[in-house]
């Protein structure tokens, strides 16, 4: 979601590094911690950069890394934007909140939550869910469940025909199938990546968890309402939106006439859908996926819009978003000429929105604009990235090691990048850094004419960035067990994370 009035970051007046001490943690370092920097730890060489990824490049801050970054916008989410309903569920406040967390009513999404798009409920609770369980945190896992069951019993899933209602207003309690409060459209593609986040979290559920096979159903379901009821449009790939019946809807939010009415990747989310269904034999969408990845690949991509309010046919989250679903059916289909193109075209396209310097005053250098007609540096599209970027790290690691070095360090850059962007007291994660003063300064934290936006989407733009570094540490980190305490070292060998026994971390 973005702040759709005039608004770009200053140098980051109230950036702040570590912040308060998180719930019974100690914030100091430990003497094996402070004895591994002095003796080389966390270097960082000139001769260590790559390629064209120098000019992008930051380097570690080892007084603040992404892990650090990432608790901090985990609890900005946790402690101070939800609440409990008269069912022990977690629901948020809003979908758009200031760095005190109070909602922003004026605005769209201000008296909004649910699991569709910007609003994420699932896609929030899965992230908190696992890192609850890495940094041994099950009061964290446990608040998770209890997001995750507000979105399965209330009211957003009919579990009869697969159908997701996105959004309930927090005001009077009517639910609605697209953020401007109404539902006479929705975008299939969200409703897909909703049933593909409720695929993904029940993976993480223990085999007894009832949820489990309820939400691995109603993934299930969802597909198959599309695939029975999305109509089709004349290119061959998915309309952007459509009636509650699956009609094509042409028309903006706003009103007008969108020209990325059949060319939005976000239908990207729908073939994500059907090839993870298919990879873990719950359905068989194999020719589904291999038509519509032809169909995206003949057209040389289709790169245009994902987020619902804007209109460019070169997104940079669609590039992203495109090399991972197409890297996915790749596997899926086992065709080589897919995966090439994942990487030609997809992955390779992101270097175009690559900002190789601060500008104008503000921390920019790292990030990636979201696209030509709107350059601000959005913040859940810039983690993505870095996902995307990992992921391809971790797929041509054994094969050359360089290139996966490479796409390790820009992926690094960005989170480094995003880490600058906190504010105000409570671990804030701004939803965008606005560079250029494209939204007005008004928007801007302390009204800085180019700054960082004094809004968020709590559980997407605020903390987005939990998935990609997960992902790292999991995936990519190195681990040295020293002291009976465990280091994750990333590419550099710089320290970003460490544990002890019977701590969390």
């Amino acid at each position: 979601m973005k702040t759709t009035i005039k608004t770009g970051p200053s140098a980051a007046t109230l950036r702040f590094g570590r912040l308060l001490p998180w719930p019974h943690e100690s914030t100091k370092m430990t003497a094996w911690v402070v004895s591994m920097l002095l003796i080389g730890y966390g270097s960082t060489r000139a001769s260590e950069q790559i390629g064209d990824s120098t000019q992008f490049y930051i380097p570690s801050n080892p007084n603040y890394t992404i892990v650090d970054s990432v608790r901090d916008s985990l609890r900005f989410t946790l402690y101070h934007t939800l609440k409990p309903d008269d069912r022990g569920h977690l629901v948020s406040i809003s979908s758009f909140v200031d760095p005190e967390a109070n909602v922003m009513g004026w605005h769209d999404f201000g008296n909004l939550e649910g699991p569709g798009w910007a609003a994420n409920a699932v896609g929030g609770a899965w992230e908190i869910y696992r890192w609850g369980k890495f940094l041994n945190r099950p009061d964290w896992q446990t608040k998770a469940l209890q997001i995750l069951d507000h979105v399965l019993d209330c009211g957003f899933l009919d579990e009869q025909t697969g159908m997701i209602r996105g959004y309930r207003e927090t005001t009077t309690g009517k639910f609605c199938l697209n953020y401007k409060h109404n539902s006479d459209w929705f975008c299939p593609g969200s409703m897909a990546k909703i049933a593909y986040q409720l695929l993904i979290f029940a993976d993480d559920l223990p085999q007894n968890d009832p949820r489990r096979a309820r939400m691995r159903n109603m993934c299930v379901r969802a597909a198959a309402w599309i695939d029975k009821n999305v109509e089709p449009v004349p290119n061959g790939w998915f309309p952007r939106r459509t009636t509650p019946d699956g009609k094509v809807w042409r028309m903006s939010p706003d009103g007008g006439q969108d020209r990325f009415w059949q060319s939005s990747a976000d239908g990207l989310f729908i073939l994500q859908l059907d090839a993870a269904l298919t990879d873990r034999k719950l359905a068989d969408y194999r020719a589904s996926v291999r038509q519509k990845a032809d169909v995206f690949i003949r057209e040389g991509g289709i790169f245009g819009s994902i987020n619902h309010d804007t209109y460019d046919p070169h997104e940079n989250v669609a590039y992203s978003v495109a090399f991972r679903t197409l890297l996915l059916a790749s596997r899926v289909l086992k065709d080589e000429k897919i995966r090439r193109f994942a990487y030609d075209k997809c992955l390779a396209g992101l270097d175009q929105f690559k900002m190789c310097e601060d500008r104008n005053g503000v921390a920019t250098k790292g990030l990636l604009y979201m696209e030509k007609s709107w350059d601000t540096a959005y913040l859940w599209e810039n983690a993505e990235a870095a996902l995307a970027l990992f992921e391809a790290a971790a797929d041509v690691k054994r094969q050359n090691a360089n290139r996966a070095r490479q796409f390790e360090l820009d992926g690094l850059t960005i989170l480094r990048a995003i880490a600058k962007h906190h504010y105000g007291p409570y671990g804030f994660l701004t939803e965008g850094v606005d560079w250029n003063d494209h939204v007005g300064q008004q928007h801007h934290i302390n009204q800085a004419k180019y700054g960082a936006i004094r809004y968020t989407e709590p559980f997407l733009n605020n903390q987005h960035i939990a998935e990609p570094t997960l992902f790292y540490l999991e995936r990519l980190a190195r681990k040295q067990t020293l002291a009976a305490a465990t280091l994750w070292l990333d590419a550099e060998s710089n320290i970003i994370s460490t544990s002890a026994p019977g701590n969390s971390r």
